[in-house]
């Protein structure tokens, strides 16, 4: 037997710590003029943009910030949140993306539980850091951003970024992480069912997951990139670094409206996009006169509840090629993915949309994935109908929860990390979502898939979006029930989608109320069923 130890130790010279970091450093190396950033008449390259992210790790060294501090950001998708994907932790700080759409409290409450030493935030915010800051027990340093196309200009008195740039160095010489087991940035649960658990992210699970994004983004050299997703969730599923990989345009947009995705798709060729499927709705809803002609077909990467028939019908005919992935802030975004085969194009619609609508197969950056029993930790039959829980495990699974072990714990039972998504396994091996563990109805002792009662809903030309949340009922215990927001100029009643829902469902799956209202959604357009459910017990 060969000796495949003796003398052949790691070194500097074979072996260094997983970083996408590098990604910038390359791309200002091989295409230092090729653009990097586009955010209103702002245009940049990447000899620019490496220059302004290793003058803000300069700039923050000096102003104390030392290996392992948390630098929070309450920033929307404008360059300087780019920035910060890569001068902080160039820093060896950690980045703490926060949602911007949280109210005072909450964010008080993550500032003082990620211990941040600084705060970086846009001056449409100040209104609610201001309110946060009071309550907080830290008191971070504020550093402010005044973009040109924020709605306001107010100011908590805090160093201006631009300032804090100007007084820095792009020669400094940042330090590589010790170790890629180093955390490189820190994300916030949304916390429906308590205070919000910090996910810790690694420096080898960010460089893995954004390689893992190019190929199945399907993302050759060069690509011009919308920022829809806000990248204060999962860091952007990472895209802040995939981009940067393959040399591209991240072209920033601080607020998701209609005609001005529409209007920069066609300005600036884009060529991908990612985002729920709210996104495609307002999308599809822009008025005609508003929307543009694409130079070629974009690639949208959708995340949630798989996209009806018909929305996957009007996308194509609008010039879009959607691809479905799943995933959650503990495994930095998107790691499943709906792997398309060539032959499935020539199956009737119906048959693509039942086949886009299942989650997939993992990530080639995700090692294991499957469907197990949570009490026995064995893996269900490919059946396509015996229901389990999603588990993952591999490197881009979150170092943990922070502060939390006992949650930590609990989340990585048995060497896998329980998702709490209910799903099926089908006999090709591809995931199907079925729900969330907590959004199973239990009607006269049947489960019932919320998702399953909203697809057929979907099916209903009037329909825009819908969401089934339980109700509770004397008799059943639990019942259905749909809250739906019509299409524009659109029209039904609750009795026309009940008669509609029994065409596709069995009668004890069929929705009891329908109630017509806007969906409370998140930043990210997640629609916020612990609300809906609240609601459903009143209606």
């Amino acid at each position: 037997m060969a000796d495949f130890e003796t003398h052949l130790a790691r070194t500097a010279a074979n072996h260094q710590p997983l970083t996408p970091l590098l990604f910038l450093e390359r791309a200002a190396q091989v295409y230092p003029d090729c653009l990097a950033v586009v955010h209103g008449p702002v245009r940049r390259n990447y000899r620019d943009l490496r220059d302004r992210c290793v003058r803000l790790a300069h700039a923050l060294t000096k102003h104390g910030i030392a290996r392992g501090d948390t630098v929070a950001a309450v920033l929307p998708n404008i360059p300087e949140m780019l920035e910060c994907h890569y001068g902080v932790p160039m820093a060896g700080a950690v980045l703490n993306t926060i949602n911007t759409r949280l109210d005072a409290a909450t964010i008080a409450y993550i500032l003082d539980h990620g211990e941040a030493k600084a705060l970086v935030v846009d001056t449409e915010f100040m209104p609610v850091v201001r309110l946060a800051l009071l309550q907080a027990t830290v008191k971070p340093i504020v550093i402010e951003v005044n973009d040109p196309l924020a709605p306001s200009t107010e100011t908590l008195g805090g160093i201006m970024y631009d300032a804090l740039l100007a007084e820095s160095d792009p020669a400094f010489a940042w330090p590589m992480p010790r170790d890629e087991w180093d955390a490189i940035t820190l994300n916030y649960t949304s916390g429906t069912t308590g205070k919000p658990k910090g996910v810790v992210y690694h420096h080898r699970g960010a460089q893995l997951l954004a390689v893992g994004n190019v190929l199945s983004a399907e993302m050759v050299r060069h690509p011009v990139y919308l920022w829809t997703l806000p990248m204060f969730h999962c860091n952007g599923w990472c895209f802040p670094w995939t981009v940067t990989a393959q040399a591209g345009v991240h072209v920033c947009l601080r607020a998701v409206r209609g005609p001005d995705m529409w209007r920069l798709m066609g300005d600036e060729g884009v060529t991908h996009m990612c985002g729920a499927p709210i996104v495609m709705a307002t999308l599809l809803n822009t008025p005609e006169a508003e929307k543009r002609d694409l130079p070629g077909q974009v690639k949208f990467i959708v995340a949630g509840a798989p996209p009806p028939e018909a929305v996957l019908a009007a996308m194509k005919d609008a010039g879009f090629a959607v691809c479905h992935v799943y995933g959650l802030t503990e495994v930095y975004g998107p790691a499943v993915v709906n792997e398309w085969h060539a032959e499935w194009n020539a199956r009737p619609a119906g048959d693509q949309a039942a086949l886009m609508a299942r989650q997939g197969v993992r990530y080639l950056a995700l090692e294991g994935l499957d469907v197990m029993d949570a009490a026995t930790m064995q893996p269900v039959p490919p059946d396509g109908a015996t229901l389990g829980e999603v588990m993952m495990r591999g490197n881009v699974v979150m170092k943990g929860y922070l502060k939390d072990a006992a949650a930590t714990d609990a989340a990585f039972a048995g060497g896998w990390f329980h998702t709490g998504d209910l799903a099926v396994k089908h006999p090709d091996g591809y995931v199907q979502l079925k729900d969330r563990s907590k959004d199973i109805i239990i009607s006269g002792g049947e489960n019932i898939s919320s998702i399953e009662v909203e697809d057929a809903l979907y099916k209903h030309p009037a329909v825009s979006v819908v969401a089934v949340v339980a109700r509770p009922d004397e008799k059943w215990g639990e019942t259905p029930c749909a809250f739906v927001e019509l299409k524009p100029g659109a029209s039904a009643t609750p009795e026309e989608l009940i008669a509609f829902a029994k065409q596709h469902l069995a009668g004890f799956k069929v929705p009891r109320h329908i109630v017509f209202a806007e969906l409370p959604k998140t930043s990210t357009g997640k629609i916020q069923k612990h609300v809906l459910r609240s609601q459903a017990k009143e209606a």
